[in-house]
């Protein structure tokens, strides 16, 4: 497994130019590894945040709990990515995040990534530009959920978290890790089980993608972005588009 300072350095180098004492600072910091069950929460809505959490491998997802006990996903996080950044800014979690199939995530504490700020006002940018790309993915999924077909929305889902992990260098020809579950599926895509199943099975018809077995497989890039109606710039990531 990736040391996890080595994971950090090289997401935030994604989109921002660190200098080595940035990265040297980075090295320098604590991080608490701790491995994760699958759907195992590691920080609940309410928790009072203290560490930052980096994911080393594995896929982790964000979510809202409801009064009902049921779940609506917001956002899924990949290796490199900091999926509570917004945590070094507030009292209190008002989301919760879990592990999709097994996962390992690191924690570094808030008091030392404020000192770290305060030396390398590069790196503190740096984090503040991952709470900007995760707001700017927000913004697309309520995009998503609220305006776009149900066809459109599974495909445009699929083409943001492989582009993503391509970026994140996690895919292997055309496929990556997708620990997804479809009743998942449903609880972020606003959808019941029955249409997950339909529109799954209208994709893989198209020949642009499979799903199965928590792998997803991307046959026609090119088609799969175009029922999706996937645009990446809103990800604000350096790597090209797949081929295809």
């Amino acid at each position: 497994m990736e040391k996890a300072h080595d994971v950090l350095i090289r997401n935030l180098g994604e989109h921002t130019a660190l200098a080595d004492e940035d990265m040297a600072e980075i090295r320098a910091l604590t991080f608490m590894l701790r491995d994760f069950a699958s759907n195992e929460d590691f920080i609940r809505q309410g928790d009072e945040p203290e560490h930052s959490a980096l994911v080393v491998s594995g896929m982790v997802a964000r979510y809202h709990l409801l009064g009902s006990g049921r779940r609506q996903y917001l956002a899924f996080h990949l290796t490199g990515d900091l999926p509570d950044a917004q945590g070094l800014f507030i009292d209190q979690m008002d989301h919760g995040l879990s592990a999709l199939g097994p996962a390992s995530v690191a924690f570094i504490p808030h008091r030392e990534l404020f000192i770290a700020f305060r030396r390398r006002p590069t790196f503190g940018l740096a984090v503040w530009r991952e709470t900007l790309r995760d707001a700017a993915i927000f913004r697309e999924a309520i995009t998503n959920n609220s305006a776009r077909p149900m066809q459109t929305r599974m495909a445009h889902l699929f083409c943001e978290l492989f582009y993503r992990a391509r970026a994140a260098q996690l895919v292997h020809g055309n496929r990556c890790r997708m620990p997804i579950s479809l009743a998942q599926l449903g609880e972020t895509l606003g959808m019941a089980i029955a249409t997950v199943n339909r529109t799954l099975a209208d994709l893989r018809r198209s020949g642009a993608m499979d799903l199965r077995e928590g792998e997803l497989v991307v046959l026609k890039w090119r088609e799969l972005q175009r029922l999706g109606d996937f645009s990446p710039a809103y990800l604000h990531l350096k790597r090209q588009s797949p081929r295809g």
